[in-house]
């Protein structure tokens, strides 16, 4: 990667790096990217995706309602509702 292309990414991404850091950046990125390149390489055709590294199951509760329905006492004192619904003022044209 070319210190020019370094610049115009850092001024896309509206980064700031100076003029004499960019061939150190240049080289850091490029090692990023050979690196990707190494594991693109990688066959993975054998491996089995998966979700989580470990054996790890989520335990879940139990899904019921814990809560009573409040919903009419809280339109009560809302402000501005109409069919079920909270009306609220206009923010964008």
């Amino acid at each position: 990667m070319e210190p020019s292309e370094i610049e115009k990414l850092a001024k896309l991404a509206r980064l700031h790096i100076k003029p004499e850091e960019a061939a150190e950046v240049a080289k850091r990125i490029g090692n990023v990217l050979a690196l990707m390149d190494q594991l693109q390489a990688t066959n993975t055709d054998a491996v089995t995706p998966m979700a989580h590294p470990l054996d790890a199951v989520q335990r879940l509760r139990a899904d019921l309602v814990t809560e009573p329905n409040q919903r009419e006492a809280f339109m009560a004192i809302a402000p501005a509702t109409e069919n079920g619904l909270y009306l609220v003022p206009k923010v964008i044209d």
